[in-house]
């Protein structure tokens, strides 16, 4: 009888966590640091365990922290759900400052620690409990940053940078931050500018079946992008029980470019070189406003009510001309315009209380109302009548190119915690959710959504060091509105744009994750690992949308079911035991596999993005006598498995990996002055492309494509300082 490779990988998976956990020796207990750790193991560093490492913003200060990647990433490298994919503002936060959440979603606060200066900060809490207290809902761990209370505060931090890239480009990348506090009014405001320039360059082979040569494709990517950011944060303490707080952001980041590809076409005798040259113009800018209330009353209970408002928009344009030899006579032949305008507002508002000792209760409502408005013109060089609006080629007819999506929800929702014992806690909730998704313009369409999402996150304290955490919940995704109308496809070449689908229905999870947290004694570090075991309904695919008498097509649509099984292992370790009391070594390994019987190619896939999984390694060794620290970062895919399958292609994508070399030291002027090569080993990303005659099912091979991209390497020198 077969044994099934997620059988196979559960049985491995509960060895290596068990190995794991037997693993953890106390003998890696470095000298005692001044880090208390209270009774409910929360652990609180106070601002003088970071002074002799000369901290200029909050992020140096976490770096220092033990373990701070896992408490900061929600997911610990297992669930691979993006932000974009939570749904309002019940999705849990992992960063609180002052205790409380940033009502935000692009404007969230993780985008705050490199602009609120380390002098601003009081202590840090990593919180590992869970409390009706609290101002979220996280299944895992909570930063605090608590910032120090005083009738009068300021201060200034800068940071000045210059990116060499590969090419000899030199792009200049700063951040301004204005923070303090003056009476009952606190106030960070910010100004950015980062760099997305991007220079590809990429060989790409394409081959018959038989191995002989069909064509080769060079060609280079030029990308100009400028982030231009503005970022305010104001809280107002109205009196003892009320506290107001707006948040605001602004982006704007046009990140047009220019494709050149020389085609050299093997088919004939002697082999031909065509030309092609794409312009792509773009525009993309994006605002946000949040707020939020909270008022206390005597009893100890909370009124709180938080507000967003945003809106992203996007347009680009690709048009391509060919000509047959460098520089020679042009000819247009694609035209490509795409907008887009997405939208949210949203409002969440509930009353927490205490239901008896060790009890929390929190009720509430949240409703939300997203709507994505989008239109594409496609033009072709073909016989008809031109048109100015389609880049003075023939208008080309794309069914559903003209849509508006919106979707309103509402949520009913009740959290309780319990306190079982000292050790023992139980967190569970449950969300009511009632959504209503209609579309318009050249398609119309309305349905209507139910979902109930419970939650159990069960967490017992073996110890102060010790912690076994175990959750249970439903999750469902927020759906991508673009899928909804014709889209771009920017995954093919051959392939212009991809129809879209109004019948798309939102994936269902079943989330089992269990959690063994040890932190060394006196500061020595943290182990961690993750075993995790999803459940998904309704996946999102492809499907099969040919027409009778027409070449096969396909769309993104619902699947079916599939299944997800991994282990996350996670060190952070001092090196006291080599000599290296400062030393920091990270290191991370993520296994995984996935399955999902596929209707459309006939076969068992995995279930996209989870591939075989990923290895990090890091290390950083601070010299306060010195003043200055040095260190890398590397990351890397386990090749092999991560396959995207179509109707008549599929995509075999290689692992990519990612060295990153700094050394920083405070120096003249008491600025820091701070050194990064960034993908230092220059990884080539390689990719394999097979397409079929009609279905890939059928298996008749007409053509394999192998590119392989570099981005090069990167050179950064900032120089940070606070005022």
């Amino acid at each position: 009888m077969k044994t099934h490779p997620c059988r196979k990988l559960l049985e491995a998976t509960i060895l290596s966590w068990a190995l794991f956990v037997a693993a953890t020796p106390s003998s890696l207990a470095q000298s005692p640091a001044d880090t208390p750790q209270s009774a409910d193991s929360t652990l609180t560093y106070p601002a003088a365990y970071f002074a002799e490492f000369e901290p200029v913003s909050v992020n140096d200060m976490l770096n220092q922290i033990p373990g701070i990647g896992l408490a900061l990433d929600a997911n610990a490298g297992g669930s691979s759900l993006s932000s974009a994919a939570n749904r309002g503002l019940g999705a849990s936060s992992q960063i609180l400052i002052d205790g409380k959440r940033l009502a935000g979603k692009a404007n969230e606060a993780s985008e705050q620690l490199s602009r609120i200066a380390a002098a601003q900060v009081d202590y840090i809490e990593i919180i590992r409990g869970t409390s009706s207290e609290l101002d979220v809902r996280s299944s895992g761990q909570l930063v605090n940053i608590v910032l120090l209370q005083s009738a009068s505060r300021s201060s200034l931090a800068g940071e000045l940078a210059m990116v060499h890239f590969h090419d000899g480009e030199m792009k200049p990348e700063g951040l301004l931050a204005y923070s303090g506090q003056r009476g009952d009014l606190e106030y960070r405001l910010s100004a950015g500018v980062k760099t997305g320039y991007e220079k590809l360059e990429s060989f790409e082979l394409s081959l018959h079946p038989g191995l002989d040569y069909n064509d080769a494709i060079v060609f280079e990517r030029e990308r100009e992008q400028t982030t231009y950011t503005l970022n305010s944060n104001l809280t107002y303490q109205l009196s003892a029980a009320d506290r107001l707080a707006l948040n605001m952001l602004y982006n704007e980041s046009d990140p047009p470019a220019q494709l050149l590809r020389s085609t050299t076409n093997f088919n004939r005798n002697p082999p031909t070189i065509g030309y092609e040259r794409e312009d792509l113009p773009a525009t993309s800018d994006n605002w946000e406003i949040g707020g939020d209330y909270e008022h206390g009353f005597a009893g100890g209970s909370k009124f709180k009510a938080l507000f967003i408002v945003n809106e992203k928009n996007e347009q680009t344009t690709r048009e391509r001309y060919v000509s047959s030899s460098p520089g020679g006579a042009e000819t247009k032949n694609l035209y490509l315009d795409t907008k887009s305008r997405y939208r949210e507002r949203i409002a969440r508002s509930s009353y927490t209380w205490s239901l008896a000792q060790n009890q929390g209760m929190e009720l509430g409502v949240e409703g939300a109302q997203t709507i994505q408005d989008s239109a594409l013109k496609r033009g072709l060089n073909v016989p008809g009548t031109r048109s100015e609006e389609y880049g003075g080629l023939v208008p080309i007819f794309q069914p559903n190119a003209v849509s508006t999506v919106e979707e309103l929800r509402y949520e009913a929702f009740g959290v309780h915690n319990w306190q079982i014992n000292t050790r023992l806690s139980l967190e569970t909730s449950l969300v009511a959710e009632f959504s209503e998704i209609s579309q318009s313009g050249d398609v119309n369409n309305t349905r209507d959504f139910q979902f109930l999402k419970p939650k159990w996150d069960l967490r017992y304290n073996i110890s102060n060091a010790f912690q076994l955490r175990g959750t249970i919940d439903k999750f469902v995704s927020q759906l991508s509105f673009a899928d909804f109308s014709a889209n771009v496809n920017n995954r093919d070449d051959d392939q212009d744009t991809i129809a879209g689908n109004p019948a798309l229905e939102q994936e269902e999870w079943w989330r089992y994750t269990v959690n063994l947290d040890y932190r060394l004694p006196n500061d020595g570090g943290v182990l961690n690992s993750r075993l995790f075991y999803y459940d998904i309904d309704n996946t999102i695919g492809k499907i099969d949308i040919t027409a009778p008498g027409r070449p096969v097509a396909s769309t993104n649509g619902n699947v079916g079911n599939g299944k997800v099984l991994g282990l996350n292992l996670d060190a952070s370790i001092r090196l006291g035991m080599i000599g290296l009391p400062q030393g920091l070594l990270t290191a991370g390994l993520l296994v995984q596999d996935s399955y999902i019987d596929d209707p459309l190619i006939a076969r068992e896939r995995k279930v996209v993005p989870y591939d075989r999984g990923n290895f990090r390694l890091g290390f950083r060794h601070e010299l306060p006598s010195l003043s200055m620290n040095y260190g890398f970062n590397y990351r890397d895919g386990i090749d092999g498995n991560r396959p995207f399958w179509d109707i008549d292609n599929v995509l075999y994508i290689g692992s990519s990996s990612n060295l990153t070399v700094f050394a920083e030291k405070v120096g003249f002027a008491g600025l820091s002055y701070r050194f990064e090569a960034i993908n230092l080993l220059d990884h080539e990303s390689c990719r394999e492309r097979r397409r079929y005659a009609g279905y890939v099912r059928d298996n008749v091979l007409t053509e394999i494509e192998r590119s392989c991209t570099q981005n090069g390497v990167q050179l950064a020198f900032k120089v940070r300082g606070t005022f």
